[in-house]
């Protein structure tokens, strides 16, 4: 499967993104760094249309499964990726055809953060979006560092994340 890394955060070199490459390395992929685009906030009125959303959705749309990269910020997700999330509401009110092809699509999620667990509501918010849009969720990755990322405390559960990304 061509799997689509989308990755947002305030820190392009961060935790979040160190593990990202390390996964990226560990599969065939291609990452998208969300603050490459120029994305504005969701508008009722649908005035932004002219952004980089729209282009970068018809990239990922190519990909057979896509990877949401995110830390864990105040048990929420970076600002950035927010944004992107919010912007899906594109996909079910005005480019709708674009958006039927999201069903039956995989998506899985990837994290930091320095709790020992994610927040329950962390994962919560993707599951139910993924649920909505109709994509099969293929779980969470996610790295408890509270400074520096220590690769070698998470080898077993990246290589369950990735063995069950290809289940």
């Amino acid at each position: 499967m061509r799997t689509a890394i989308i990755f947002g955060s305030s820190r392009d070199h961060g935790n979040t993104r160190q593990l990202v490459d390390h996964l990226a390395r560990r599969m065939e992929s291609t990452t998208f760094n969300l603050a490459h685009y120029d994305i504005s906030h969701y508008d009722y009125e649908h005035q932004n249309r002219n952004d980089d959303f729209l282009p970068l959705m018809q990239k990922i749309l190519n990909f057979d499964r896509f990877i949401l990269a995110s830390p864990v910020y105040w048990y929420a997700p970076s600002g950035i990726m927010k944004i992107f999330i919010d912007r899906l509401s594109d996909l079910i009110t005005i480019e709708k055809e674009l958006g039927r092809r999201l069903r039956h699509q995989h998506a899985a999620l990837l994290a930091s953060g320095c709790d020992l667990l994610a927040p329950a509501c962390f994962e919560e918010m993707f599951y139910r979006t993924f649920q909505h849009l109709g994509l099969h969720y293929q779980g969470m990755l996610y790295c408890s560092c509270t400074d520096e990322i220590d690769f070698s405390q998470h080898l077993l559960a990246i290589d369950d994340f990735i063995q069950a990304l290809h289940a």
